[in-house]
C-alpha cells in the first residue's frame, strides 16, 4: 500500500501535464501538416524551430521529470540516468521559451506584462537548472533536490495555468490580456509556493548525504516526494 501511495504524486504531475502536452502535440501535428499561416499561428509557421524545440523538450521535462518524484525509482540508477535527460530537456525548454518571448510577435491575447512574466520565470527556470547541475557536481544533494524542484515547478506551470484559466473562461468568457496575465502568473505562483512548502517541510540532512538517507542509517532510503 505504501509503495502505491508514493506513486500518487508522479501520477498527479503526469495528469497535470496532459493538457499542455496534448496542445503541444496538436501544434506539432499542425506544423507537420503544412499549416496555413493565420493571425493566430503566423509566428509559429514562419519560424517553427523554436516552438518545436520548446514543445518536445518541455514534454520530456514534464513527463520524465514527474517520474523523478517516485521513491522506488530514486533508489535506483535510473534516477541518475533519467536526470541526464531531464535537466538538458528543461534547459532547452527554458531557453527556447525565452527566445520565443523576445522574438515572436505578441498575440492579441497577451500583453507586455505577460511577456515580462515569461522572461522572469524563464530566466528563473534556467538559473534553477544550472544551479541543480552545479549542486550535484559538488555532491550537495540537498541543494540539488531543492533547485530541481523549483525548476520543475516553473516548467510544469502550463498545466496549473489550465486550472487557473479554465474556470474564468467558463464563467466569463475569454479574459482580457491583463486578466490573462494575472491568471497565468497565478499558475506559476501556485507551483512555486507548493515547491517551497515541500522543500521546507523536509527534515535537515547531513551534508553530502543523498536525499532519502537518514543520518542514523547511511544510504537507507526514506519516502520522499522530491526529484
Amino acid at each position: 500500500m505504501a509503495s502505491k501511495h508514493h506513486w500518487f504524486v508522479p501520477a498527479g504531475l503526469i495528469a497535470l501535464s496532459l493538457v499542455p502536452v496534448a496542445a503541444g502535440s496538436a501544434r506539432l501535428a499542425q506544423l507537420a501538416g503544412g499549416a496555413v499561416a493565420t493571425a493566430d499561428n503566423a509566428r509559429f509557421v514562419t519560424s517553427p524551430l523554436p516552438v518545436v524545440l520548446h514543445i518536445v523538450s518541455a514534454t520530456v521535462f514534464c513527463l520524465l521529470g514527474a517520474l523523478q518524484f517516485a521513491p522506488t525509482l530514486r533508489r535506483r540508477a535510473w534516477h541518475r540516468r533519467a536526470g541526464r535527460v531531464v535537466v538538458p530537456a528543461g534547459i532547452v525548454a527554458a531557453a527556447s521559451g525565452l527566445w520565443m518571448a523576445v522574438r515572436y510577435d505578441l498575440p492579441a491575447s497577451d500583453n507586455e506584462v505577460l511577456m515580462a512574466m515569461r522572461l522572469v520565470v524563464g530566466t528563473g527556470m534556467l538559473a534553477a537548472l544550472v544551479l541543480t547541475v552545479a549542486a550535484v557536481r559538488r555532491r550537495d544533494f540537498v541543494r540539488h533536490r531543492n533547485w530541481m524542484m523549483r525548476g520543475y515547478a516553473i516548467g510544469i506551470g502550463a498545466g496549473t495555468q489550465v486550472l487557473t484559466t479554465l474556470p474564468w473562461v467558463l464563467a466569463f468568457g475569454q479574459p482580457s490580456p491583463m486578466v490573462r496575465a494575472g491568471l497565468m502568473g497565478a499558475g506559476w505562483a501556485i507551483n512555486l509556493a507548493v515547491a517551497e512548502w515541500f522543500i521546507r517541510r523536509r527534515p535537515a540532512a547531513v551534508p553530502g548525504q543523498r536525499p532519502g538517507a537518514t543520518a542514523g542509517t547511511p544510504g537507507a532510503a526514506i519516502p520522499t516526494l522530491t526529484p
